[in-house]
């Protein structure tokens, strides 16, 4: 990048940068359930995240589309990444 675009870059502004976006796509999540083994895509408001303070107290959580099982799976460090990016709702559990 030459000094004159990377000046320009550092100049702009939010409203600028954003200015000839009609809108965001969507994030979609492909999921499966254990009881019926449907698979299947949730939006990310479908979707709940629980970070607890070990992994093993760190879940995602959904209702089966299919056959409305509720479904609880443990999410590691790359899930949680990829569910928070994607704007999951996240709750963070607190033990005393």
């Amino acid at each position: 990048m030459s000094e004159s675009s990377v000046s320009e870059v550092q100049g702009m502004s939010v409203a600028a940068a954003f200015a000839g976006m009609r809108s965001v796509s969507a994030v979609i999540f492909r999921a499966g359930c254990p009881d019926c083994r449907s698979s299947f895509e949730l939006a990310a408001g479908a979707l709940r995240l629980a970070i607890g303070a070990t992994s093993r107290s760190t879940f995602y959580s959904f209702t089966c589309p299919d056959c409305g099982a509720s479904v609880r799976k443990p999410a590691g460090e790359r899930i949680v990444e990829l569910l928070t990016g994607g704007g999951v709702r996240t709750l963070r559990l607190h033990t005393p």
